[in-house]
């Protein structure tokens, strides 16, 4: 083999170190990091919806729970963050969900455990029981069906705690059989993601219609609305 074709060799092996020393970098890097879940502008679905409701209630006005990351979210946001110590850059991270009592996870992780006639029971349930009542105290109704579902002194599923004898007005009464608006299916959505605003109540009623002598005996923990919720 004469020098020339040794050279030619040694070039190509040279050229081909270059082009794989970068794309074998970038692909070991790359591989391992985990991008973490954030809100901000142009993110979307029920977290958002949450996220502007909490702000709402709380008099930042995110504007309507449309479950739209825009501007006026982002300003709602940075005005919490200011509030509240934060780094006011208009996007919901860990230490600003955590301030906003949020747990952010990705949509592969949402209430994908339940099936849409889960879904469809549970807005039922908060449409018959808590129509008119205000967004958060819709959830709270859901979750309440949900702590109960986890607790072991009631059935199992969602299905056997709503129509669980006389637990609830509205399945004796029939409103259980009435359609449920979007509202209900957001907040039934919302509830199943994990938004519980009675952390973990598993009782309801109103004190202005209340009969039963029995349910005021438990320890009200916070009232939304015409509801009280206890424990």
């Amino acid at each position: 083999m004469n020098k020339i074709k040794i050279l030619r060799i040694i070039c190509a092996v040279l050229v081909l170190a270059v082009i794989a020393v970068p794309i074998f970098a970038f692909g070991s890097g790359s591989s391992d990091v985990e991008e973490s879940v954030v809100l901000k502008v142009g993110s979307s679905g029920s977290q958002v919806r949450t996220l502007q409701t909490k702000l709402n209630n709380w008099g930042y006005d995110a504007g309507k729970a449309d479950g739209i990351f825009g501007s006026a979210t982002k300003a709602a946001v940075i005005r919490f963050q200011k509030k509240n110590g934060l780094v006011a850059d208009g996007i919901v991270g860990a230490k600003t969900a955590a301030a906003l009592g949020m747990t952010l996870s990705s949509s592969s992780s949402s209430n994908s455990s339940y099936s849409s006639q889960d879904v469809y029971l549970l807005a039922k349930c908060i449409h018959a029981e808590a129509r008119g009542e205000p967004y958060m105290g819709q959830v709270a109704v859901g979750a309440v069906v949900l702590n109960r579902v986890k607790s072991s002194r009631f059935p199992n599923t969602i299905s056997g705690v709503i129509y669980q004898p006389y637990a609830f007005t509205a399945v004796i009464d029939g409103q259980m059989n009435l359609e449920p608006n979007e509202t209900a299916y957001n907040a039934a959505r919302d509830a199943m993601n994990g938004w519980d605003p009675t952390n973990g109540c598993i009782y309801y009623y109103n004190p202005a219609t209340a009969t039963s002598s029995w349910i005021w005996s438990r320890k009200v923990m916070i009232t939304i609305g015409k509801h009280n919720f206890a424990i």
